[in-house]
């Protein structure tokens, strides 16, 4: 007799429907269209903004960090990536399982610019943490008029 996990229902809550609109439509249709890069499960992500820059943290413990990509064009930030559970036998069949498996993407729009040049990456202790410095801005100064 196998052991099976059964679903939780779903909780629609206002948040819920609109993470899950924001999901829909910001992802890019070449990643939410094909079979390949299906979204399987969604790790957990926290955004944050400082004084100085945004900052974005995403849990994603077992996730080898060759299996992470972490995209930005122009304010749309993607972060991608695959976890695979591997059997330690071959002859090993669940009774019970709950860890989540297969490719995720994640997709946040900036709420400003960011410097490209200077955005960095890291992926310690299963977070990946990445900074995103806000663009200096631009100093007024008062225009001569000929």
């Amino acid at each position: 007799m196998k052991l099976m996990k059964v679903p939780r229902p779903a909780v629609h809550t206002p948040r819920t429907e609109l993470e899950h609109i924001f999901d829909r439509f910001l992802t890019p249709a070449l990643l939410r269209d094909a079979p390949l890069i299906e979204t399987e499960w969604a790790p957990a992500l926290d955004f944050s903004e400082m004084d100085n820059e945004y900052i974005v943290r995403l849990e994603a413990p077992g996730v080898h960090r060759e299996n992470l990509d972490v995209n930005l064009e122009g304010q749309m930030l993607t972060l991608t990536g695959k976890r695979e559970v591997r059997r330690d036998l071959e002859s090993e069949d669940f009774i019970w399982k709950e860890r989540e498996e297969g490719h995720f993407v994640r997709s946040i729009r900036l709420p400003k610019a960011v410097d490209m040049d200077k955005v960095v990456a890291a992926y310690q202790d299963g977070v990946l943490i990445v900074h995103l410095p806000k663009l200096e801005p631009a100093v007024k100064s008062k225009i001569a008029i000929k």
